[in-house]
């Protein structure tokens, strides 16, 4: 009963959420976003202390529930080890030594990574995030593509239920990282059931030194149990070792598989304290048993914690030496005098890139929910500490003056949460106008593309001669959302685009001003 319970809450937050990142057309409310800020690592990033004290609470009474059914890496394992048994029927799993080494060592980088600002491998090792780009890469291009085969055969018959999407590569870094983790997690739950969850996961090993001290545990009732060993060959976290009857709960994830297929009822989720005696002695004797075992490798311990220590330094120092020197081109960049954007633009609601590099787990919720398509993960446009991280582009859209979807959806708050007021007043960046390669200057023809979408009126046209008009920019009451670059027709380069901000800034109210008060020598020529 226990089982299906779990599996039930599994599938439907795991579907919910999968299907919400994939969702393009709205079908879900926007309040199922909140199924991400629900996660752990979001949560502790933007110091939702509700949901953390809930999460450990829940983990001290009831032991890893998160990564059994809230965690939608854990149930996409699930998942695939119940599709490698069609394959693999008689598939068995055998118990496997604990590795608190390595479990720690992760920890400890992704630690040692967050203090030096640079939350690109949280993000990597976060199951959410992970969970997020697999989708938005790997799956919704898919589902994308399935929608316009609909689209097509729907549209011949007379029937626009179904509209056409454009498919792109948001990112090639992104999703090779996708892929990569989509394959590896994949490989190693055909082949061993949860042990991502219990060797690489950060999550894992911090739920799963809580789960020692949980209220409710499995335990096995030595007076009952005949060492059949079915509980060990069904246990997915191979944390079961039939012939010392020993548990090791810092890596049960509490899927209650072991309790659904004792025949003998040698198992049971049970209270600590209560007055199965002979279950307290069992678990007397293998801690006793664990202790041992703990002591014989502890000098191996330390030698590989010297190690890990030696590699963790390693890692770090060339971090930061290639984050200064991308730092160092950027800033080469900054001063130099082509017609390209020197600052990238960071997201409504990011205040700044290096704030948002110090929250963002790069999920890519706001790059999915986009209703513009503005947003893309970037590469290095923010420095070595922004990989993947969101950036806004105007290639394919530009920013709409009224929507706060963003901003509204990020499980992090590395995206604060903006009313459309304050969206509307916000400068994420300021327009540049380089008249000598517009069209009206170099072609002598009319254009005003760039004034007719701008939605503050920061660009106007002003008379030029001949009866033509040129772009006039007033950057006090521009917001920076890309109106004018989306639309301009000069390319390679536009020849008005807008450059970000490094602290967002707050745009002058939109005030109507008469054109004919503009002069052309304010153009400078």
């Amino acid at each position: 009963m226990l089982k299906k319970i779990r599996v039930i809450v599994s599938l439907i937050i795991f579907c919910l959420l999968f299907f919400y990142f994939l969702d393009f057309a709205d079908i879900l409310s926007d309040e199922f976003h909140r199924l991400g800020h629900i996660q752990f690592i979001p949560a502790l990033l933007s110091l939702n202390v509700v949901v953390i004290a809930s999460l450990i609470v829940c983990a001290l009474v009831f032991g890893r529930i998160y990564c059994s059914s809230i965690c939608p890496v854990g149930v996409f394992q699930d998942i695939v080890n119940r599709c490698s048994k069609f394959i693999n029927p008689k598939k068995k799993f055998i118990y496997r030594k604990n590795n608190p080494i390595l479990r720690w060592s992760i920890v400890a980088l992704c630690l040692i990574f967050f203090f030096l600002n640079l939350t690109v491998l949280v993000g990597i090792f976060d199951p959410y995030s992970a969970f997020g780009r697999i989708v938005v890469h790997i799956f919704k291009p898919v589902y994308l593509f399935a929608n316009n085969i609909l689209a097509d055969i729907f549209t011949n018959f007379g029937n626009y239920t179904f509209y056409r999407m454009s498919i792109e590569m948001l990112s090639v870094f992104s999703f090779i990282v996708a892929a990569v983790t989509f394959v590896t997690v994949g490989i190693l739950a055909f082949l061993n059931g949860r042990i991502f969850c219990n060797t690489i996961c950060p999550v894992g090993t911090i739920f799963g030194f809580i789960n020692k001290f949980s209220f409710f545990k499995i335990r096995i009732n030595s007076d009952k149990c005949v060492s059949c060993g079915v509980c060990e060959q069904k246990c997915k976290s191979r944390c079961i070792n039939i012939k010392t009857k020993i548990i090791d709960y810092s890596r049960c994830v509490n899927c209650f598989s072991c309790l659904n297929n004792c025949n003998q009822n040698g198992i049971s989720f049970t209270v600590s304290g209560t007055a199965n005696k002979i279950a307290n002695r069992s678990e007397q004797k293998n801690n006793l048993q664990e202790k041992f075992l703990q002591n014989n490798f502890l000098q191996d311990n330390k030698k590989r914690q010297f190690i890990l220590t030696g590699l963790a330094g390693a890692i770090a120092v060339p971090t930061v030496l290639a984050q200064e020197k991308i730092k160092s081109l950027i800033d080469e960049k900054e001063n130099s005098k082509e017609y390209f954007r020197h600052i990238a633009i960071s997201p409504p609601g990011s205040i700044s890139a290096e704030r948002l590099q110090k929250h963002c787990t790069a999920c890519h919720l706001c790059v999915s929910k986009c209703p513009s398509k503005v947003l893309k993960p970037a590469f290095l446009e923010y420095g070595f500490a922004g990989i993947m991280q969101p950036m806004m582009q105007f290639e394919k859209g530009y920013c709409n003056y009224n929507c706060t979807v963003c901003s509204s959806v990020c499980p992090s708050h590395a995206l604060l949460p903006l009313t459309l007021e304050e969206k509307r007043l916000l400068q994420v960046g300021k327009v540049v106008f380089i008249p000598e390669i517009c069209v009206v200057y170099t072609d002598g023809t009319n254009c005003g593309a760039c004034s007719e979408h701008c939605p503050t009126q920061a660009v106007k046209m002003i008379p030029y001669k001949g009866g033509l008009t040129l772009p006039y920019i007033d950057v006090d009451i521009c917001i920076g959302c890309g109106g004018c670059e989306y639309i301009c027709p000069v390319k390679p380069h536009r020849a008005i685009y807008v450059e970000g901000n490094k602290i967002h800034q707050q745009a002058k109210p939109f005030i109507i001003e008469e054109i004919e008060k503009r002069e052309i020598t304010d153009f400078g020529f």
